[in-house]
């Protein structure tokens, strides 16, 4: 195993990134360097034609025909642009114009797989006592409902800079869907419904009700039709004078007025909304089985799922299967380790040093897979090469958030997570949007025993995110997969549940979404313990990990690997999506 560890060290070579990157990549993954990764004869092959659309699958029906649309129209898997600004119309409690994003795109002419990182930042203004009040830290609901929540709003700029470089539609073509929808109206949805007459507080703001009461007085329900004009008037606008009009326009100073009002205003000027700025950077990619899987870096928290997928492939009993007791208690064991490290270690790398080659060092990620037969309990960080002093995380992620895996005619992919961090963000509008609380990502205790803390906020850094959008590609570099999921903290194990389910389990990608959810991080087990065999649910508890209803936000998955020349896809049954291919 040591020299096969060291084997893998220099085929990853030219795409491992820095210990400590401190800086925004700007390259592009390309076919010439995938890494690539031992043939195992007991796994799965890709086979059959080249992958291709069009296919969508995304968490709302509507959101799926207005990218089906385009793609029928010759538009690229980029140009699915109309996808999110439908579902920030028709699931505002996850997504919109006024949250942030993270996109992995592949381009099958080139092979070349770029990661577009739309996170919000903090303003100028910040202090590391952002969310202190009197001393201490505001309680985390204060926390959101405050102005202090909202950081610049990256969607709109990412899905620009990414439309740019890989669209063939033009901008202002991509938003008759929504606007239509908008004016017109649309059929409020069960799970609508039941987040605008929950008990979430962001659904009670002024602007929430304001927005979902019916001129009789009631909240809108399930079935009605739900109509919203000042949203068809910025998609609109959105559409004409082109993302300008967002940052360093009217719907900028609109953003920041919302910002200012009470109680407890924020910082955000239309200075910093105009100042934001969207990144390309350099994909990581790593072989899994007989695949390689890119995901975004810092600060996303995809080379936690890296290091998640290099620990399984230590850990023999992962592969017996969905049915095996053994192999979910080494799902949760695994799980414990890799949100440790994250936890410790994860946030903005333009901030602050991440050590990314040594949390995926394969000697590192044996070394800490070798500790799992014997957790039992919550595990402390590792000390992977060139990791810093860091101070505990304090760091809560509730969850707000959607999913969505595009593929055009051509072969060209997007997989993009997308939020606007709790449910309904702040609760605070603008223009017909909801604004992101995403600020309250970062960590409320800045130092730990005299050590910062990875995820400590600061003016310009952006929070670190579990938001993890996945590219699957066979050993030639080729596209053959993609999927990604909501769920706060809990989407890195959404993501390797899926991942775990068909690579290593053989599941069709819609019975791999649809397993049971297991999620340990710490002294935090939680899981859709009804649907836990009774042998599994007791293996689990003498493993340190008694279940407990799920506290975070339900998966979400959305996702398709080809087989045998087709899209086996998949929409998670937690939510309304569907997964739908017109690939011939």
């Amino acid at each position: 195993m040591t020299a096969l560890r060291r084997c893998l060290a220099a085929l990853l070579a030219p795409v491992v990134l820095a210990g400590c990157q401190t800086g925004a990549q700007t390259g592009t993954l390309t076919r010439a360097t995938v890494p690539q990764a031992p043939i195992l004869a007991d796994a799965p092959h890709p086979t059959g034609t080249r992958a291709h659309g069009p296919f969508v699958a995304a968490a709302n029906p509507l959101a799926v025909e207005a990218g089906m649309r385009v793609l029928r129209r010759g538009g690229s898997a980029v140009d699915a642009v109309a996808i999110q600004a439908v579902l920030g119309l028709v699931e505002p409690q996850s997504s919109g114009l006024g949250g942030g994003a993270f996109l992995i795109a592949y381009d099958a002419g080139t092979g070349a797989i770029t990661a577009y990182d739309g996170r919000e930042t903090a303003p100028a203004s910040t202090t590391p006592e952002l969310f202190y009040e009197d001393g201490k830290p505001l309680g985390f609901v204060d926390a959101i409902l405050s102005g202090r929540s909202t950081g610049a709003p990256g969607a709109v700029a990412m899905l620009a800079m990414a439309q740019k470089d890989h669209g063939k539609l033009a901008w202002r073509d991509l938003f008759g869907d929504a606007e239509r929808l908008a004016r017109d109206g649309f059929v409020v949805s069960p799970r609508l419904a039941g987040m605008i007459n929950g008990n979430a507080p962001q659904a009670k703001t002024p602007a929430a009700t304001a927005y979902f009461t019916r001129p009789d007085g009631r909240r809108y329900q399930a079935g009605d039709l739900l109509k919203n004009p000042a949203y068809a008037d910025t998609v609109a606008r959105l559409a004409k004078d082109g993302p300008g009009v967002f940052y360093g326009g009217a719907i900028g100073r609109d953003i920041a007025a919302a910002v200012a009002e009470g109680p407890r205003p924020g910082g955000l000027t239309e200075a910093d909304i105009a100042a934001y700025r969207p990144l390309r950077r350099d994909a990581i990619c790593r072989p899994y089985r007989i695949y390689v899987v890119c995901v975004p870096p810092p600060p996303s928290s995809g080379l936690s799922l890296l290091q998640f997928l290099g620990m399984a492939e230590q850990t023999p009993d992962l592969t017996k299967g969905a049915d095996s007791p053994e192999a979910w208690v080494a799902f949760g064991r695994l799980q414990r380790l890799m949100y440790a490290d994250r936890d410790r270690y994860v946030g903005d790398a333009d901030f602050v040093g991440v050590p990314i080659a040594g949390l995926l060092d394969p000697d590192y990620m044996a070394s800490r897979a070798a500790l799992a037969p014997n957790l039992n309990g919550p595990a402390s960080p590792g000390r992977p090469t060139g990791s810093p002093p860091r101070g505990e995380d304090r760091t809560a992620e509730p969850g707000g958030t959607t999913h969505f895996v595009v593929v055009d005619a051509e072969g060209d992919a997007v997989s993009m997570t997308t939020t606007v961090e709790s449910l309904f963000g702040s609760g605070r509008m603008a223009d017909g949007f909801f604004l992101n609380n995403q600020l309250t990502d970062f960590s409320f205790t800045p130092t730990e025993n005299g050590h910062p803390a990875a995820n400590a906020v600061a003016a310009g850094k952006r929070p670190r995110s579990s938001m993890t959008p996945v590219l699957i590609l066979d050993r030639q570099g080729n596209l053959v997969g993609a999927v990604g999921s909501p769920g706060g903290s809990s989407i890195l194990a959404y993501v390797a549940k899926a991942l775990i389910g068909v690579i290593d389990w053989n599941l069709s990608m819609a019975e791999a979404v649809a397993l049971p959810n297991l999620v340990v991080r710490g002294s935090m087990v939680g899981a859709d313990t009804e649907q836990m065999a009774p042998d599994i649910r007791d293996a689990l508890g003498r493993a340190g990990m008694t279940l407990r209803p799920n506290a975070t936000e339900t998966s979400g998955l959305h996702g398709a690997i080809w087989r045998d020349g087709r899209w086996d896809g998949g929409a998670d049954p937690r939510r309304e999506g569907v997964a739908v291919s017109e690939a011939r």
